[in-house]
């Protein structure tokens, strides 16, 4: 067994876990990072299938991640944008594919009227929510006991325009059914994005793209660390975080203890910097306190197949169309063009969320594959049939992630327990994309989070030396 001494242990190679360590490294601390998975980069993964580059978990960049942006210009990292000319496609509950430009779906006047007052109303009420602190709220009791999509049904008589609205929240964000969370938990996701009304815009939230990936931001992050301080495969079992429980002889000053099965390191600090769902996969000596048992309880991640599929030629532009697509009602809710910088290869991808994923999983695999690209022509036509490489990014079988795209929680638990979860259990801290405020399950959300963490301790360090 290798014993180690740090000041910081830091639980997780993701861009909060290597965000927090290359700050902490400037601030003249030492630091290790512990990833139990055999790469960094956590649920960012730009990986080649069948010779193929595709990028299996988070991947766009909007104008309003100015962390993400900064990041991006001190890595050295350029971005594109992702194709947008041309038509986009939306079906209808009659079936039927109807061509459209700008943000509105095309619909009749009731319908298109009851959409454009939704999002007028849901714009009023994110601006009114401080996605610091949804809680804060005035009304926050009364929205987190509601669902959404209850919310939604006392707003309008219109079931079409619900189901377009739910679609922005619930399908293509929380990737949970939209009665499977309140209305706060909707205004934040919203308010973390500035706006329901970007969310509703995919030329602003879909903008651009990372040249070869944007797991190259974790991996650059990680080159800045030495190789010892980046150790793969090794998932933490334990963490001793007080001093009745650290073995006799631990030197004076330290707080924690992290095991893996080969390492034990010594540390006055650690950062959990893992989604919520896998903080119970630690033993904490002593236990945490009950209410952050509970807390971890009520906090989820969403289902979502991410679903890719390259063609040998872009043939939906040969026929005037963007390949932005939605629908509530297809199997897959949205698609876009993705095709990668500089190739000639069209590349489609889309998104099969919460209740639709569950319902294609009990599928065999040649079946659910069918199903998914019998929807991707729904949009683009019988071409998209017949991809040359196809290849689903399914994050519930990861199991260091479980999910996608990040957590939220259940009816009640933004109000009950949110504040908490911002708070250090003793030398402990937590934190990751699913804890941002700005930039809420988005990389720059877990680049904000890793630099909140690392001051959070470096001003711990600093006050302990004082």
């Amino acid at each position: 067994m290798e014993r180690l001494e740090r000041d910081v242990v830091i639980v997780g190679a993701g861009a909060t876990g290597l965000t927090a360590a290359t700050q902490l490294q400037r601030a003249g601390h030492s630091v290790i990072v512990l990833e139990a998975r055999d790469r960094v980069g956590g649920r960012l993964w730009t990986n080649l299938v069948e010779g193929q580059m595709f990028e299996l978990g988070g991947q766009w960049v909007s104008p309003d991640q100015t962390a993400l942006l900064e990041t991006l210009d001190e890595l050295g990292l350029e971005t594109y944008a992702r194709y947008r000319e041309g038509e986009s496609v939306y079906v209808g509950s009659d079936g039927e594919a109807k061509r459209f430009t700008g943000d509105i779906f095309p619909a009749n006047p009731h319908t298109r009227a009851e959409i454009e007052r939704l999002i007028g109303v849901l714009d009023e009420l994110v601006a009114q929510t401080d996605p610091a602190a949804p809680w804060e709220h005035p009304m926050a009791p009364e929205f987190d006991r509601i669902s959404f999509r209850t919310w939604l049904e006392q707003q309008s008589d219109d079931a079409e325009a619900r189901e377009n609205i739910a679609l922005f929240i619930a399908d293509a964000m929380l990737t949970k059914p939209a009665h499977a969370f309140s209305l706060l938990q909707a205004l934040l996701m919203a308010a973390s994005a500035g706006s329901f009304s970007n969310l509703v815009d995919a030329d602003f939230i879909l903008d651009k793209r990372v040249v070869g990936g944007l797991q190259q931001v974790p991996l650059r992050l990680a080159a800045q660390l030495a190789p010892r301080d980046v150790r793969l495969n090794q998932p933490v079992r334990r963490i001793r975080w007080s001093a009745a429980a650290l073995p006799a002889g631990a030197v004076v000053g330290e707080s924690v203890e992290v095991s893996t099965d080969e390492l034990v390191v010594t540390a006055r600090h650690v950062i959990v910097a893992v989604p919520p769902n896998l903080y119970n996969r630690i033993e904490y000596a002593p236990n945490l306190p009950r209410l952050r048992q509970q807390l971890q309880q009520h906090q989820s991640l969403g289902l979502v197949i991410k679903v890719h599929a390259s063609y040998e030629t872009p043939f939906w532009r040969e026929d005037g169309l963007s390949a932005t697509a939605f629908s509530p009602y297809q199997v897959v809710h949205e698609a876009y063009d993705n095709s990668n910088h500089g190739e000639t290869r069209g590349t489609l991808v889309g998104f099969v969320s919460d209740e639709k994923a569950d319902a294609v999983f009990t599928l065999p695999a040649a079946e659910r594959k069918q199903r998914i690209l019998e929807s991707l022509a729904a949009y683009f036509g019988p071409k998209a049939l017949e991809p040359i490489v196809y290849f689903e990014s399914d994050w519930a079988a990861e199991e260091w992630t479980q999910g996608a795209y990040a957590a939220s929680f259940d009816l009640g638990g933004l109000t009950r327990y949110g504040a908490m979860q911002l708070e250090p259990v003793g030398p402990i801290r937590f934190g990751s994309s699913d804890l941002a405020a700005e930039g809420y399950q988005h990389v720059d959300g877990a680049i904000r989070v890793g630099k909140r963490l690392a001051a959070e301790t470096i001003a711990s360090l600093r006050g302990a030396s004082e």
